[in-house]
């Protein structure tokens, strides 16, 4: 069993997808989010999305930053995971606009004060209005604070978001032979951030927190962790929350700490040049790079010129000791969102994203084949996974 087990996590999420898999998938099966009637509205041409994710253990190393740093902008950028793990799930149906947010936040109200959860919400409504100026509607709906110190040993920030369509407007994944993939970005500075984003998202904190940072944390902030796991796994890398390193212009704190990119804004432009013409769209979350490979079928994805691999899943594979394809399934490693498109509509994508200043290419291919199967390919060595 891999470290990431014994920390009492799992990458691709085995366990949940099993118990769920009898479940009715909704009126678009292949979706990347389930999609339902329209029971509000009572439209046959409409259709509801409601989604619920959050910033996960990302906000425990946030807690031990903020004790360290005094820095409470730390938890505007919590603020922004617990949206964008929703919004840019919810980008790979075609949805980019009239979304509803209701905030969930469940608190140590012993460690915890208020003035923390002044800052969650400043930091959700700054990263509301961001998206605005960029076309992209968020309404919050407001939501919950609960203290609930018997059940969390910090805090928890999650949210959910809903938004109405036309069912003609949704994108259900019909990725095909001959499709070429579109990466973009997790890492670099977009027009629309104010800093550099190390590319780590929400996903994947449990290894990188525990495996980054010093076990001085381990001893001075037992409530940052599971008790349980073995403490040889708790807090055992080399650094320290403020250090400094060449290739990365933030601490390693920062780094590691680097809101969540939504893709929003570039998905509302490629759709509105490029409407019907997207086959498929994948989000790189639970499960990294292997994420598409349960949204085809006799197919095989090859993912053979990946952008570069940003320092931090360099500094988090040494740290850690993982091999280069379990990294490969538990991290984004630099590209974060995909097209599935024919080979003649890459360029315009691409030209989209760097319009915003954020590094896109074609990333890969799709080839018939028995069975779902992918392929990525890292310093000439190629990883394989097989779904028959």
């Amino acid at each position: 069993m891999n470290k990431y087990a014994k920390r009492g996590v799992s990458s691709d999420k085995t366990d949940v997808h099993k118990a769920i898999s009898k479940l009715d998938k909704g009126i678009f099966p292949n979706a990347f989010c389930k999609v339902v009637p329209d029971i509000m509205g009572g439209d046959d041409d409409f259709c509801n999305v409601v989604h619920a994710d959050g910033a996960g253990t990302k906000s425990s190393l946030a807690y031990i930053y903020w004790k360290e740093t005094g820095d409470l902008n730390v938890w505007k950028g919590i603020a922004q995971d617990a949206i964008v793990m929703n919004t840019d799930d919810m980008l790979c149906l075609g949805l980019t606009d009239n979304f509803l947010l209701s905030s969930t936040i469940g608190r140590n109200k012993n460690l915890i004060p208020g003035e923390v959860i002044s800052a969650i919400i400043e930091g959700t409504e700054e990263f509301i209005s961001n998206m605005r100026d960029y076309g992209v509607n968020i309404i919050s709906t407001g939501g919950e604070t609960a203290d609930v110190g018997d059940l969390v040993r910090t805090v928890i920030v999650d949210s959910t978001m809903s938004s109405r369509a036309r069912r003609s407007d949704i994108i259900e994944n019909r990725i095909k032979p001959g499709d070429v993939i579109v990466g973009l970005a997790s890492y670099g500075q977009s027009k629309y951030e104010s800093e550099y984003n190390a590319g780590m998202g929400s996903n994947g904190l449990t290894s990188a927190r525990h495996d980054i940072f010093s076990s001085v944390y381990r001893d001075k902030y037992p409530e940052s962790y599971d008790p349980m796991v073995d403490k040889e796994l708790v807090y055992s890398g080399s650094y320290k929350l403020t250090d400094i390193v060449e290739d990365m212009p933030v601490t390693m704190g920062k780094a590691v700490l680097s809101p969540t990119r939504t893709f929003a804004p570039v998905v509302r432009e490629v759709l509105k040049n490029l409407s019907g013409e997207i086959h498929g769209m994948i989000h790189n979350t639970g499960g990294g790079q292997t994420k598409v490979i349960r949204f085809i079928e006799n197919l095989l994805v090859v993912k053979d010129n990946l952008l570069p691999i940003p320092p931090l899943f360099n500094y988090i594979a040494k740290e850690s000791g993982s091999s280069p394809k379990e990294m490969m399934e538990v991290f984004n490693m630099g590209t974060r969102l995909e097209f599935y498109v024919e080979p003649e509509r890459a360029s315009e994508i691409i030209e989209i994203a760097h319009s915003f200043g954020i590094d896109a290419g074609i990333v890969g291919f799709c080839e018939k084949s028995d069975g779902r199967k992918l392929e990525v390919s890292n310093n000439s060595i190629t990883h394989r996974w097989d779904m028959k």
